[in-house]
């Protein structure tokens, strides 16, 4: 955790001077970061590459839906960036999901950062359909 803050720092300062990943709206850093948020906080429920669960359609036997994937394949695309970082700071548990919220653990631009890994396993096709819904609103 000590090691990892002044990682973050660097990266913002370096993101300053660093193109964007072609056609996206986040730069190659923002993924590194994201990778070791997801790998913290994330990767537990929503599994490695963001694949999530196979049956995140299905309510369990508690009556929540599973994690989804946040890898294209599912709903997450649908969703504006705004929608996507307010999931990640409130969670999901009040729209029928487990997520827990991580607004008190992630800062915005470590959220913006574990967005743009997830997003990064998206397809050109998938990431052309968020962006004609307004994803970056």
């Amino acid at each position: 955790m000590k090691l990892f803050f002044p990682i973050l720092c660097l990266c913002v300062v370096l993101a300053s001077c660093e193109a964007k990943v072609q056609g996206r709206w986040y730069i190659q850093s923002q993924v590194a970061v994201g990778n070791e948020v997801y790998a913290r906080h994330c990767i537990a429920c929503h599994n490695a590459n963001a694949q999530g669960t196979s049956s995140w359609m299905e309510r369990g036997a508690d009556g929540n839906f599973p994690p989804p994937p946040l890898n294209g394949s599912a709903h997450a695309w649908h969703h504006p960036l705004s929608i996507q970082k307010r999931t990640i700071r409130e969670g999901s548990i009040r729209l029928g999901g487990k997520m827990p919220p991580f607004g008190d653990k992630l800062s915005e631009d470590e959220m913006l950062a574990v967005i743009s890994y997830f997003q990064s396993f998206w397809s050109e096709d998938t990431y052309q359909g968020w962006l004609k819904r307004g994803g970056t609103e």
